[in-house]
């Protein structure tokens, strides 16, 4: 039963990144994820955004809830403005969950290798 029920845990979870990795599987969305961490952690308004990416205010607004939605972005209210923020911390769950077998129990991938790629 325990592994049924660790399955079941499991299967949540691969659904859980599935549905982030989704979030950010369009160009205009992976921009704005980009954009954001570029400007981490202060964030930008919906108006710095859409003068950097060029992306109309109702389709940027679609965008940002998607993220929003999959646990990608954070809102903080400032007054008349929105200030969206990349949360990191629901980044590097998600990245530990891709490089977690490749990095430790097949060797896929070095570590070196990968943290090489960040700089």
């Amino acid at each position: 039963m325990a592994e049924i029920q660790a399955t079941g845990k499991n299967s949540e979870r691969i659904a859980k990144y599935a549905d982030m990795f989704s979030a950010m599987g369009t160009e205009p969305r992976l921009r704005i994820m980009q954009l954001l961490l570029s400007a981490h952690p202060e964030g930008l308004v919906v108006g710095d955004i859409q003068g950097e990416l060029d992306i109309p205010n109702s389709t940027l607004s679609h965008h940002l809830e998607k993220l929003k939605t999959e646990g990608l972005v954070e809102i903080e209210r400032q007054g008349t403005f929105l200030r969206y923020t990349a949360d990191t911390e629901a980044l590097q769950e998600l990245l530990r969950f891709l490089y977690a077998e490749c990095c430790t129990r097949n060797k896929a991938l070095k570590p070196e290798a990968i943290i090489q790629i960040c700089k």
